[in-house]
């Protein structure tokens, strides 16, 4: 059965900016990045050297927020990359992943260029990992001026 998509504007991604604010005023390291632009940037990284440098900086920040998480199904070296940046961090690092798709849809997503990586990079995430599904209308609705919200 497919579950519909998470509201868009809820407030996914303010929530784990919050979050990732938080882990920086207590002294800890934070990243936040949407996973396509990642993903963009560990392509070039191979193609110029930086690939292995690249996987051991993300691997040493205390939380990576991965932020708009499948919102296009990854290809198989993408798919690769993500394995590498989640392996590295898996039991070690704190990482936390924003998605509009619900959870129970990510390993049909993933598995589209090898199932077997898409067992592997679900099993280091989903596993032992805390859960939080928002709801309710997007915040990024135009509220009306104070006096009209009194007015009506």
């Amino acid at each position: 059965m497919q579950s519909a998509a998470l509201p868009t504007g809820a407030g996914k991604s303010f929530v784990s900016c919050a979050l990732a604010h938080a882990a920086v005023r207590r002294g800890h390291t934070a990243l936040y990045v949407r996973t396509p632009r990642l993903l963009a940037e560990l392509a070039l990284s191979r193609g110029d050297g930086r690939y292995v440098r690249r996987l051991g900086q993300l691997a040493r920040i205390g939380l990576v927020v991965l932020d708009d998480f499948l919102l296009t199904p990854p290809n198989i070296v993408e798919a690769k990359d993500l394995l590498e940046v989640i392996d590295d961090r898996s039991q070690v690092r704190s990482t936390l992943v924003v998605s509009q798709l619900p959870v129970e849809n990510w390993h049909a997503a993933l598995a589209a260029g090898d199932p077997t990586l898409a067992d592997a990079i679900l099993d280091r995430l989903v596993h032992n990992a805390h859960r939080l599904e928002l709801k309710g209308a997007s915040m990024r609705r135009r509220q009306p001026p104070a006096d009209e919200a009194h007015a009506a």
